[in-house]
């Protein structure tokens, strides 16, 4: 590892300097021009992909590095199921509220801005908080759609250890990322060789719980933030970890993550939720993967105080790759429905309808060498 901030600096908080990335830019072609393979990079974050895509960043990358985006975008990968059970719910007459990227991701059962259209009461928050206070304006019932990662799967936690009213649930779609970070690079048609992992995630389970993926994989795990010298930052320090033929975790985020994380934070995601199997969207049945409200909460678990029966379906999920894209298996071109039958304004698959889905990005910033 580099052991040490780049000589550009991190420290005065320029993020976007012209200066600062092209030296770590040069950084990185001399370390690749000393390697025999070409190495190749996957992230796990949508975010990430965006600050890639609206900063050219691929653009500018040395010959002999490719980073592909893996399943980092969480509205990409909750499942048609778990979206048809959530449009179920308000068709039958509950208030359903979501993040805004959730209403339009379709799914067998239509998607919740079509609930809406028939009539339903579905409503768009920022946060579970949100939600608590509108169930406590309106004696009906309330739930909560969570989505999200570990960033968003703690406070949906802290909302139900802190005793929300009797007519708020939670139909919880949360997913934990490291197992499918380990599905990923055990795949035969995946080549990892190394991780740059989310820095938001990280802030909540801290930097050391990507240590066993490492060990697993015997690769790199570089934990970074989300500005264009971040991104520059961590993909040198994957890159220096790959040259010197090491493994192990670093933390090139250290101005928001710790080794250990949000102790805080942590102790309510894991007293409300469990991991358990379920389906990542067009990806695979992810072990440990899927955040279920333990027991001790059934009582503000949607899928225990309601019966809930949509009707089955695909949703042209044979025809849409968003799986594939989101493993690192495909690019948006390599699916025959972008851009003409999948669009913003009429996605096909949940990877169109995100800020932070491979397919809507490459809509907006268009595809360069590497992805």
């Amino acid at each position: 590892m580099t052991g040490a901030e780049p000589e550009s600096g991190l420290d005065e908080l320029e993020f976007r300097d012209p200066d600062r990335a092209s030296a770590l830019r040069d950084r990185l072609e001399e370390r690749l021009a000393g390697l025999e393979e070409p190495v190749r990079i996957v992230h796990v974050c949508g975010t990430h992909e965006e600050t890639i895509a609206e900063f050219g960043i691929r653009s500018v990358l040395p010959e002999g590095l490719t980073v592909a985006m893996g399943p980092g975008c969480p509205v990409c990968v909750t499942d048609s199921a778990e979206i048809a059970e959530a449009v179920a719910l308000a068709e039958a007459g509950h208030t359903v509220a979501t993040y805004g990227d959730m209403i339009d991701v379709p799914s067998h059962n239509g998607s919740l801005a079509d609930a809406r259209d028939r009539g339903a009461d579905v409503r768009v928050v920022y946060s579970a908080d949100e939600a608590v206070a509108l169930a406590e304006q309106t004696d009906g019932e309330v739930v909560f759609f969570g989505v999200g990662f570990e960033t968003t799967a703690a406070p949906t936690a802290s909302v139900l250890r802190d005793g929300p009213p009797s007519n708020f649930s939670v139909l919880s779609a949360h997913k934990y990322i490291p197992p499918a970070m380990d599905v990923v690079a055990a795949h035969p048609d995946t080549r990892v060789d190394g991780f740059l992992a989310a820095g938001h995630a990280a802030t909540i389970t801290g930097a050391g719980v990507y240590e066993p993926i490492a060990e697993a994989h015997d690769i790199p795990v570089v934990v970074g933030g989300f500005e264009p010298i971040d991104v520059l930052y961590a993909l040198l320090e994957v890159v220096e970890s790959v040259a010197e033929g090491s493994a192990g975790v670093e933390n090139a985020y250290p101005r928001c993550v710790s080794e250990d994380g949000n102790a805080a934070a942590a102790a309510a995601l894991w007293e409300v939720f469990e991991r358990v199997p379920g389906r990542w969207r067009g990806i695979a049945e992810v072990p440990d993967a899927t955040l279920s409200i333990r027991s001790e909460y059934a009582a503000y678990d949607a899928s225990e105080r309601f019966e809930i029966d949509p009707p089955g379906g695909d949703h042209r999920e044979s025809e849409c790759l968003c799986g594939e894209i989101m493993a690192g298996h495909a690019t948006p071109s390599d699916c025959p429905l972008f851009g003409d039958e999948c669009t913003p304004a009429d996605p096909v698959g949940a990877c169109m309808v995100s800020d932070e889905g491979p397919c809507r990005i490459k809509r907006e910033f268009g595809e360069v060498r590497g992805r």
